[in-house]
C-alpha cells in the first residue's frame, strides 16, 4: 500500500540543492526488479496495438498506442489526486507531457479556467483532446503536439504549469518508449525548466513528479538554473520507490539599472 507523506514532515530535502533531497543509488535487487518491470511494461502493456478504454482518476479515459497508460502506472493516478487539492479557479495552466490529458483533465475539474495539454507524442496530443469531450471538459482542454513548449507563443503566460516527465534516463528505443526515458543525463526534459520559467506568471507555480530512482541532484541543478525554489509539495511511496511533487516558485529578478544587494 502506498503512503502519503504530508508536506511539513519531508525531512530529506537538501536546501543547498534546489529543495531536491538526495537519494542513494538503488541497489543491485531493486534494479534488477525495476528493469524487469520495464521490460514486462514495455512489451505487454506500451506496445499495445489496440485502443483501451480505462477509469482512473474518476475519468474515463481511452489509451491510445504508444500513449503512457494511467491505470498500470499509478503516479498519473497519485498526482491527479494531488491537483484535486488544489483550487486552480480562474486559471491558465499548462500541463507537458499530457499523455491521456489525465493532469489536465484534473486541473479542469479543479476549476481551471483552460488547459493546454502538450505532449511531443502526437497520438497523446490527439488523446488528450479526445479524452477531454469524452469528459464534458472540451470546452476547457485543449490537445497540443509540442515538444515541451517550443510550439507556443511566448505570451500569454500560464499560472500554473504541471509535468509529470519520463522518470528514468535513457536512450528511448521509439515514440513508445519516450513516456519512460527521457534521453541520457535527461535529455528530452531538460530545456523544461527554462522555457517554464518564461512563460510562468510571477506568481505562477510548476509542479513537477519525478520518481526516487530518478537523477535527483540534477533536478536540483536544473531547478535552480532556472531560477525556481524548489520545496517538496508531497511524496507518495510504493514497494520499490517513492514518488515526489516538487512545488516550484520563481526566484525575483533584480531590477535593471539597481545594484544587487552586497551581504
Amino acid at each position: 500500500m502506498d503512503q502519503i507523506t504530508p508536506i511539513d514532515s519531508v525531512s530529506s530535502v537538501d536546501r543547498a540543492n534546489g529543495g531536491a533531497p538526495r537519494a542513494p543509488r538503488p541497489g543491485l535487487l531493486r534494479r534488477l526488479m525495476r528493469g524487469f518491470i520495464f521490460l514486462f511494461s514495455y512489451h505487454f502493456v506500451l506496445s499495445r496495438q489496440s485502443i483501451r478504454t480505462v477509469r482512473a482518476a474518476g475519468f474515463r479515459l481511452s489509451v491510445r498506442p504508444t500513449v503512457f497508460h494511467p491505470s498500470f502506472f499509478i503516479s498519473s493516478e497519485r498526482f491527479a489526486a494531488f491537483i484535486d487539492e488544489l483550487d486552480l479557479t480562474g486559471k491558465r495552466v499548462i500541463d507537458i507531457g499530457t499523455g491521456t490529458g489525465i493532469l489536465a483533465l484534473a486541473a479542469a475539474r479543479a476549476g481551471a479556467e483552460s488547459v493546454v495539454a502538450a505532449d511531443i507524442n502526437p497520438n497523446a496530443s490527439l488523446n488528450a483532446s479526445e479524452n477531454a469531450r469524452a469528459n464534458g471538459l472540451g470546452d476547457r482542454v485543449t490537445g497540443l503536439c509540442s515538444n515541451l513548449l517550443a510550439a507556443l507563443a511566448p505570451r500569454p503566460l500560464f499560472d500554473v504549469i504541471f509535468s509529470s516527465p519520463p522518470k528514468h534516463a535513457g536512450e528511448p528505443r521509439d515514440l513508445t518508449d519516450r513516456g519512460w526515458h527521457a534521453g541520457p543525463a535527461f535529455r528530452d526534459v531538460a530545456a523544461m525548466f527554462d522555457q517554464a520559467r518564461a512563460r510562468l506568471k510571477p506568481s505562477g507555480r510548476m509542479y513537477v513528479m519525478v520518481s526516487s530512482d530518478s537523477d535527483l541532484d540534477l533536478f536540483g541543478r536544473l531547478f535552480d538554473k532556472a531560477g525556481f525554489r524548489a520545496r517538496v509539495a508531497r511524496e507518495y511511496s510504493i514497494f520499490i520507490e517513492k514518488f515526489i511533487i516538487y512545488e516550484l516558485a520563481a526566484l525575483a529578478m533584480p531590477q535593471r539599472g539597481r545594484p544587487l544587494s552586497r551581504r
